[in-house]
């Protein structure tokens, strides 16, 4: 199954996604004509706002427009931000993932003390949490 990252390269390169709508067991796809999609503005909107569901508007046959939520739009942006910052992300968080399970790490409190910050010791102190819980101004049944 293709991953966000994967839907974003297909629509980049291929520009053959059209409307996907997602879940576990259905995988929708919607194309409409600017006049029919002109017709049903108010419908596609709402159904736009369902995570996962895309439109794409066509003129002459042709992909125009795509119609998705503001908030799935900004989701993509910001991923789309990443891939760009963070082009081997997938490489790097492997590499870390190596590195963590071979204890080839520094813990914060390492580079906070290297940094100079005094860190205060936690096994002198030690607190609860009552159990008990009492309210204010009633009287208890003896």
């Amino acid at each position: 199954m293709l991953g966000v990252i994967d839907y974003i390269v297909s629509v980049r390169y291929n520009g053959h996604i059209t409307h996907i709508t997602s879940s576990k067991y259905m995988n929708i796809k919607t194309t409409l004509p600017i006049t029919e999609a002109r017709k049903k503005i108010f419908q596609i909107v709402a159904d736009a706002q369902k995570p996962g569901v895309y439109y794409t508007i066509t003129e002459k046959g042709r992909p125009k427009a795509v119609i998705m939520s503001a908030e799935e739009f900004e989701s993509w942006v910001e991923t789309l931000e990443v891939m760009r910052d963070f082009p081997d992300l997938d490489k790097d968080i492997k590499e870390a993932e190596k590195d963590y399970a071979q204890g080839n790490y520094v813990t914060l409190e390492e580079i906070l003390a290297k940094e100079g910050y005094i860190l205060a010791d936690k096994g002198k102190e030690q607190y609860e949490v009552s159990g008990g819980r009492t309210r204010k101004g009633t009287k208890r049944a003896k």
